[in-house]
Formats: structure tokens, C-alpha cells, sequence
């Protein structure tokens, strides 16, 4: 007999709170398993979805179960799964927001949840589950922004590559977020040098993550002086994090020498949630300036740029050489950090609705977890 199974649904389009009630227990699938959850965090896409509701992937049919973050024990595998094996300690990238996936099953926000393997890592023993949920969705946007061809097409990471040995440099703008924690030590871990930027207060955490130099995101003078660090370095381009990121990162790439590219992964974020009435037209409207703006000062300093979706590692061959090929040891090793530390706000599949109303505020260097 297959367990008794509980998820925290999106009953409709932006209803809340979500309603915690029984799910199916859906078996795995060809090189996939189903991990019974100890720790979930939460990432600010599933508020959004629960609060823009069908501004944001129209796909989702309702119920729904939200969630990609999940640290847990593995309790059943699918035919040609010889990576894990039930007991397992685990940490997996859930993708059911993805139009690929669009399964409920696949979400983060319950008892037991398929993953992929492909998007799945052992944890060492000692590793807290609450630590290591932090990983997934970051990690695999970092890694698409990165790694993936269409975007930088950086070299792939590995726990022997010595550091700086491609002599070449990546400007993280917004490193001491929890996309850019995961960024930076990626980039070290592929022999780059990073130059980042964050708040003063955050610099000694951002450098011990990797980063070779921190400068102050608020700074007026802030894209003159990394193009000023730059000079005389081969630039391999840019991850762009937060707001007035790609504003920062096309003036600064369109003057460094080396590849000229933005892996973008923000964009503008309404004032209020969700946007109603004339807030809603208006924030429109800034959303579109934003889109052609961007475009034209691109186009106009041939830098390439595109939006990062970090579920697109299911597809591709990113997925295994992080997951697989990389997260094990580095994890083991200690030479991969869990990056920012988490947040605990509750535990419980019934604290999820209060974890996503903290995690759309924002909390600072930390993110925000669920433990079960």
C-alpha cells in the first residue's frame, strides 16, 4: 500500500491561503523517485504565482501544488534510477511550475515528491536538511545563466579546477542574494575570477563565497568602478541580479573587454501585490518600457541578452553536470557551501502560507525554509 500523502494546495487563481488536505501518492516514473520531505524553502516565484495568479504561467490548472526546494529521504525509485536507492539523504530542484512538467506531483509543497533525477544531489550525513533545501531552484538558475550554450556557455565547474586557471572574469551584480551565492561559487568552481556587487555590510560574505572584489550596488559610481577593476581583464559578461541590474550590467559590459553577454534573471516587480486597477495599468506599461529599453541599449552596444528560467535544466545536459557530476563531492568535500543560511519560520506543511508571505517581504543574506 503506497503512504498516506498531504500537500499545501493553490485551490484557485489567487486564493489564500493555500489549503493543506490530502494528495495523491504518485509512484515514480523512468529515472525518477519520490523523496518523503524534511525541509522545503521557499522561493519568491511561488508567492507570485499564488498572488498574480493567471498573469503568471497560465498553464497551471487548479489544484495546484507549488514548491521546487526540497531536502528529504528517498522512498521509491523508477525503472533505471541506479544513482539513489531508498534511505538516501537527498536535495532536488522540484519542476512542477514548468509547462514540461505541469504536475502536481512534481511540486515542492507535500509529504512526498517526485523529482527527476537529473536535478537531484546526495547530502552528506552531517548536513542539516533545513541547510541543504536552500540549494535547488537558485543553484539551477545560476547554472543556466552560466553553463547553458544559448546563454554564457561558461565552463563547467568541478572540485579540482584551480582557482582563476581560465584567466578570464564574471561580473555577479547582486552577489549576496541567495541566486548570486550560488552564482559566485559556481564561477570559482569553473576558474573564474568574480567581481560582485552588494551591500558594504555583506562584502566579507560575498568574498568568502569566492568573489575576488565587492562593490557597493547602491553606489552611484558603482559601474564606473568595476569597469575601472576590469581594465586589462578579458570580461566573459554578466549575471544580472535585482532591480537596476541590467541598467548596471549594459554599461559595464558594453565598456569591458571580452564576450559581451548579460544572463538576466530580474525583472521589475510591482509595488503592491497583486496590482490593481490603475497600479496594474501602470505597472504595465513600466514592465513594457522596461522590455523595449533594454532591447534597444542591447542591440545598440551588440550585447546579447535572455531571461534565465532555472527549470530549463530538466533539458538539457547542465542538469547532470551540476547534479550529478558536480554537487556530490563538492558537497562531501566542503568545497560547496549552502548558500544564504536558512531561515526557519515554521514547521509543517501548515506554515507554508506564512513562509511565502515572509519570503515575498524579502529577508536579507537568508531563505526562508519549512521544516516536516
Amino acid at each position: 500500500m503506497p503512504p498516506n500523502n498531504k500537500a499545501a494546495w493553490l485551490t484557485g487563481k489567487q486564493v489564500k491561503p493555500l489549503v493543506v488536505k490530502a494528495a495523491p501518492y504518485t509512484p515514480p516514473r523512468e529515472n525518477e523517485i519520490v523523496v518523503k520531505a524534511s525541509a522545503i524553502a521557499i522561493n519568491p516565484v511561488d508567492g507570485m504565482k499564488q498572488v498574480m495568479g493567471d498573469n503568471m504561467m497560465s498553464w497551471i490548472k487548479y489544484p495546484f501544488i507549488l514548491g521546487d526546494d526540497v531536502a528529504g529521504e528517498v522512498v521509491e525509485i523508477g525503472q533505471g534510477v541506479t544513482r539513489f536507492k531508498p534511505g538516501d539523504r537527498v536535495v532536488g530542484h522540484a519542476v512542477s511550475l514548468d509547462k514540461r512538467s505541469n504536475r502536481p506531483c512534481e511540486g515542492a509543497f507535500q509529504e512526498y515528491v517526485v523529482l527527476r533525477t537529473n536535478l537531484v544531489s546526495p547530502i552528506p550525513d552531517q548536513m542539516p536538511y533545513e541547510n541543504a533545501c536552500v540549494l535547488p531552484l537558485t543553484l539551477s538558475t545560476a547554472a543556466c545563466g552560466l553553463y547553458m550554450k544559448d546563454f554564457l556557455a561558461l565552463d563547467h565547474p568541478t572540485t579540482t579546477t584551480p582557482k582563476n586557471s581560465a584567466g578570464k572574469t564574471l561580473l555577479v551584480w547582486g552577489g549576496s542574494t541567495s541566486l548570486g551565492s550560488n552564482a559566485i561559487q559556481l564561477a570559482v568552481a569553473s576558474g573564474y575570477d568574480v567581481i560582485t556587487t552588494a551591500a558594504p555590510k555583506n562584502f566579507e560574505y560575498v568574498k568568502k563565497l569566492g568573489a575576488s572584489q565587492a562593490f557597493d550596488y547602491r553606489s552611484p559610481t558603482a559601474p564606473k568602478d568595476i569597469i575601472a577593476a576590469l581594465k586589462g581583464k578579458e570580461s566573459v559578461g554578466a549575471i544580472a541580479i535585482g532591480d537596476g541590474s541590467m541598467e548596471a550590467c549594459i554599461e559595464i559590459v558594453a565598456a569591458s573587454h571580452g564576450r559581451k553577454y548579460i544572463a538576466q534573471a530580474s525583472l521589475p516587480m510591482p509595488a503592491e501585490l497583486p496590482p490593481k486597477g490603475l497600479a496594474l495599468v501602470s505597472f504595465i506599461a513600466s514592465f513594457l518600457a522596461f522590455n523595449v529599453s533594454t532591447f534597444v541599449k542591447c542591440k545598440a552596444k551588440g550585447i546579447g541578452s535572455k531571461f534565465i528560467w532555472g527549470d530549463d535544466l530538466m533539458a538539457n545536459e547542465v542538469g547532470s553536470a551540476i547534479y550529478e557530476h558536480f554537487l556530490p563531492e563538492a558537497l562531501a568535500t566542503g568545497k560547496y557551501v549552502t548558500a544564504p543560511e536558512p531561515y526557519v519560520v515554521g514547521q509543517g506543511l501548515e506554515s507554508i502560507q506564512h513562509a511565502l508571505d515572509v519570503a515575498l517581504k524579502g529577508v536579507a543574506t537568508k531563505k526562508v525554509v519549512v521544516t516536516l
